[in-house]
């Protein structure tokens, strides 16, 4: 009998209940993962800004600035067409997904400057703010995903950084705002920056892995760079734009490769049942 309860108790090890970093393993941009700039309203550009992936506009009509500005082929410009808006309907659709993850650590009053942050999902009741540099530590996570859900506004200083260390092939990064975002002067920011509102990049402020996504508002920028393909960033070039490793022309973005604590649960659930049988 004791034998039996054992065992019992490693498959429920084994097969335990989703954890929020788990969920978070399953969000998808969809349609709207070839995009590095979208928004609801307008897209307004001062000086030579480079978007290194789609730009487009949805519901709203108005892009500007595009030259000086400037999208890389195979980029596009989508101004309010079929593209832009089924891209605005996935944009929601991750939105509200990032918004129902449970957190596994609150955040709230915190500057985000100064800290070191293992994969997770952050919470943030009201706003945030980054002063200085905030370091994710993937730890040789193959999958290391982080989400920052941020109740109000988010706002980083000049010369703010966010930098990763022992990055991943398919790491994940995303930042769900409930209103607005802006980005400090010269900031060299990384992920995928969703907001409901609208997101301002101040003047050589940067996202050089990830999207700048604005659902409902505008996006205003000077003089940026944008780029899923994340060039720049070491070790991140198979991210997909910090998207799950999934490659922003395949309108995809999660994450495909299981945890190793996921297998590794998986093989004692499979030895559980081997011995349960043999001793039945």
């Amino acid at each position: 009998m004791r034998l039996h309860i054992f065992y019992l108790l490693l498959l429920a090890l084994a097969f335990p209940v989703s954890a929020p970093i788990a969920q978070a393993d399953t969000i998808t941009l969809g349609t709207a993962a070839p995009f590095a700039v979208l928004a609801g309203s307008t897209v307004t550009n001062t000086g030579p800004s480079v978007i290194d992936g789609d730009l487009g506009v949805s519901p709203g009509t108005a892009i500007t600035g595009f030259p000086p500005g400037s999208v890389t082929a195979p980029g596009t410009i989508n101004d309010a067409n079929a593209a832009a808006m089924q891209a605005q309907n996935d944009v929601t659709t991750a939105y509200n997904a990032l918004a129902g993850l449970s957190a596994t650590s609150t955040l709230t009053g915190t500057n985000l400057g100064g800290l070191t942050l293992t994969p997770g999902v952050y919470f943030f009741a009201s706003s945030a703010q980054l002063t200085g540099t905030l370091t994710l530590n993937a730890e040789g996570d193959p999958n290391a995903v982080w989400v920052f859900q941020v109740g109000s506004a988010l706002t980083t200083a000049s010369n703010s950084a966010v930098s990763i260390e022992n990055p991943g092939l398919n790491d994940a990064l995303f930042w769900q705002i409930g209103s607005s975002a802006t980005l400090g002067t010269d900031t060299d920011f990384a992920g995928n920056l969703i907001a409901l509102s609208s997101i301002t990049l101040n003047t050589g402020a940067t996202d050089n892995c990830g999207r700048v996504l604005a659902r409902n508002g505008a996006v205003t920028l000077d003089d940026n760079t944008i780029s899923i393909g994340c060039a720049n960033v070491s070790g991140e070039s198979g991210s997909g734009g910090l998207s799950g490793g999934t490659s922003g022309s395949s309108g995809g973005g999660t994450t495909g490769v299981p945890e190793p604590s996921t297998l590794a649960l998986v093989g004692c659930g499979i030895v559980g049942l081997l011995i349960l049988r043999r001793h039945a």
